[in-house]
């Protein structure tokens, strides 16, 4: 059948798997308290914003042919920028204060994206070389911003952007909409994801039929730091505290995951952002679904890879082939 070739057609069925479980086996999947949604599926939805934006910028970096290995750094840094600043304010709770501290965060950010493409597109290092500078530098950055400490604030607008809700929808899972619908029409209503896909297709050829192939390299690089810094204020808004070992540790494993999962291809060339929202989603609601049916924490890692590694082998088309291919040949020999 037609549907079954689809690419995301087995992440899809097993995160419907994954939700029915849930439904069944939590207390409330989906409720209305106070005029908001609540439940598993709604902490599905909230839990998932932070590896959706990170995953989404991930996507842009592969599909020019590259990889992003700083983005939890980025995300601990962002977190500790804000945390520090805020705990210096006199009224943790002027609105305005906090908004001035979180664009000054993604800045931060931002500058860090630039940093990674400017190794990357300018000075020429691998893209894995380069961001791993980051990726350990980063960490100790934070921890100097912090001096080695979990600062912790009381700030009601700051806890908003995680924990908040408007129109009853969970205020980071909008953030998380509104980005991937950003990213959407900018990649599929203009030119710009034709570039990203010539640019991971062929750099060279890219550049001899004028493609500013540099520009766009260290513009993903860029997006992919800002996305990971307002992932970074989501965690730390939500546990109220920048934690620069755990911020964002081992993200940019699950972002990876999510991106494959999602159908972009490793190699550059081809992407998916619709692929890469369902496969951080798939990954968060395995996470939850794991403590839902009460698998003992320390095989929590081992049951999540296999269930990546079933979900991997039903995507390829080669092993889809061996396995059906013989189950149809001893049916037909049978009849």
């Amino acid at each position: 059948m037609t549907i079954l070739k689809n690419r995301l057609f087995w992440p899809a069925a097993i995160l419907v798997v994954l939700l029915v479980v849930n439904a069944f086996t939590s207390n409330q999947f989906v409720t209305v308290r106070d005029g908001h949604l609540f439940g598993s599926l709604i902490d599905i939805l909230r839990g998932s914003a932070p590896l959706v934006l990170v995953a989404l910028g991930m996507t842009l970096v592969i599909a020019t042919g590259g990889i992003d290995l700083s983005v939890g750094s980025v995300m601990a840094i962002s977190g500790a920028v804000a945390c520090l600043l805020i705990s210096d304010l006199g009224n943790q709770n002027s609105v305005g204060s906090v908004l001035l501290i979180i664009l000054v965060a993604i800045g931060v950010s931002l500058l860090a994206g630039l940093w990674n493409g400017t190794l990357v597109a300018i000075i020429g290092i691998q893209p894995i070389i380069a961001t791993l500078i980051l990726m350990v530098a980063g960490r100790g950055i934070a921890q100097l911003i912090t001096d080695g400490q979990i600062i912790n604030v009381q700030s009601g607008p700051y806890a908003t952007i995680a924990t908040g809700f408007f129109l009853a929808l969970p205020v980071a899972f909008l953030i998380a909409v509104a980005a991937v619908v950003l990213i959407t029409l900018l990649t599929r209503r203009t030119a710009l994801g034709l570039l990203l896909e010539s640019v991971g297709g062929s750099p060279t050829a890219s550049r001899l039929a004028g493609i500013r192939a540099k520009r766009i390299t260290v513009m993903v690089y860029v997006v992919s730091g800002g996305f990971a810094g307002l992932a970074g204020l989501i965690y730390s808004a939500n546990i109220k505290s920048a934690d620069s070992i755990a911020a964002g540790n081992l993200i940019e494993l699950d972002a990876i995951l999510a991106v494959v999962i999602g159908g972009t291809a490793l190699i550059g060339g081809r992407f998916s952002i619709a692929g890469t929202v369902l496969g951080a989603v798939l990954i968060q609601a395995l996470g939850v679904t794991v403590v839902a049916i009460g698998v003992p924490s320390d095989l929590t890692l081992l049951f999540k890879a296999v269930v990546v590694v079933a979900l991997c082998l039903s995507q390829s088309p080669e092993f889809r082939a061996k396995v059906f291919g013989r189950f149809k040949t001893r049916t037909e020999a049978i009849a």
